[in-house]
């Protein structure tokens, strides 16, 4: 999320249901049928005027039942709806549609969401402003993470959809990503979170960008060397932040001698220094790559996600909670982490954990997060490589 997207986020929390009230509603184990692909559920959180997006029954899962009800509750003709959040649209909703198309092999909802996109959020040079509302862009800041996986999910699809225009869209996104939204620090070359982030040093760092599998696409797509620096740079960032706590920060700042700090928001203005709906991406991208180092970078995480099973959906960098609400991605990345140490029993629980909670408490974050989490950690459709299988459970 962008600094701006950061704003209003617990919204997305989930204030009316315990962890404790769902886990222990929850039924021994995790059907095999949902590991053999993602739970696209609609999440744990209440919206900004107090009511809940789409309503949904609590049922297991298979992975394209899961991908189609994302697309079926939040899509409307291309367009990622917040419903939960005044109706809006934001690049990042835009390209995890993009990512759950690609990834069940929709070539349909794949390309009405990237015309929209197209259409709608690209800017003069290529990247996605951030927000529409009410039929215009009220913001056109582009946000990294949202390019970047919108960038991968193109690179994806051009190739299962055989559509040329798919893979030089992603591959010209990539370069002036590249281009315009990284920077060469002491610890190597970084993924800053938007444009006005490359003005000065020391340069605000969300951790949960980086994404070591969308790093592996574009550089393979691109031939451009910058990408294998940023997975170099951004390991290095990482496991700086994991060597100073047990949990990584939502937002940091890197300096250009390669220091690193934990920060309280993009702009240092944040609650506190937490872990939260930011950094709990990072087991996750981490656990679904196919590097050994990576999945080793997850797994740093799971002793201390362990400590209770009331899992609360932000905490402070030792994993004490800061609020009592819950959400299906700290589960998640729970599970993310717990895969990682080979701990695939429990994780295959915490997914289906999440994707319960997820269809009992709507809401669009959610919704995305149910769907993609299982999606990255169970299966290679979006060219990664899931460390939880369909044996997790055996």
């Amino acid at each position: 999320m962008s600094a701006k997207k950061t704003i209003g986020i617990a919204a997305t929390a989930v204030a009316a249901v315990t962890a404790t009230a769902v886990i222990a509603s929850l039924a021994t184990g995790f059907p095999a049928n949902l590991l053999q692909g993602p739970t696209a559920a609609s999440p744990g959180a209440a919206d900004t005027d107090g009511q809940p997006g789409p309503t949904s029954t609590v049922t297991d899962r298979t992975t394209t039942e899961a991908a189609d009800a994302f697309l079926a509750d939040w899509v409307d003709d291309g367009r990622v709806v917040r419903r939960d959040q005044g109706d809006d649209t934001v690049s990042e909703g835009q390209a995890y549609g993009l990512l759950v198309a690609a990834g069940v092999g929709d070539e349909q909802s794949f390309t009405e969401i990237w015309d929209w996109t197209e259409r709608h959020l690209q800017r003069p040079d290529g990247l996605l402003a951030w927000q529409w509302r009410d039929g215009e862009v009220v913001d056109d800041e582009p946000a990294s993470d949202a390019d970047l996986d919108a960038a991968r999910a193109l690179v994806i699809a051009g190739t299962r959809f055989d559509e040329p225009r798919f893979t030089d869209a992603g591959v010209t996104l990539a370069g002036v990503i590249a281009d315009r939204m990284t920077a060469e620090t002491a610890a190597g070359r970084i993924l800053l979170p938007g444009v006005w982030a490359a003005a000065t040093e020391p340069y605000a760092y969300n951790p949960s960008y980086a994404s070591p599998v969308a790093f592996s696409v574009l550089g393979a797509a691109t031939g451009d060397p910058r990408w294998a620096e940023l997975q170099a740079g951004s390991a290095a960032v990482t496991t700086t932040l994991l060597d100073e706590s047990p949990l990584p920060p939502d937002w940091a700042q890197v300096h250009a001698d390669g220091t690193v700090d934990a920060m309280p928001g993009a702009a240092g203005t944040g609650q506190s220094v937490r872990y939260g709906y930011d950094a709990a991406r990072l087991p996750i991208r981490y656990a679904e790559s196919c590097d050994t180092a990576d999945r080793a970078t997850a797994a740093r995480l799971a002793s201390t996600l362990a400590r209770s099973k009331e899992l609360r959906a932000e905490t402070d960098l030792g994993g004490s909670p800061l609020t009592s609400d819950v959400h299906p991605l700290a589960l998640q990345a729970r599970a993310a982490a717990r895969a990682a140490v080979g701990n695939l029993p429990e994780s295959a629980d915490d997914l289906r954990a999440a994707d319960e909670l997820a269809q009992e408490v709507p809401s669009y974050f959610g919704a995305a997060w149910a769907a993609l989490a299982p999606m990255m950690l169970t299966t290679g459709e979006l060219d990664g490589c899931p460390p939880l299988t369909e044996g997790a459970t055996s």
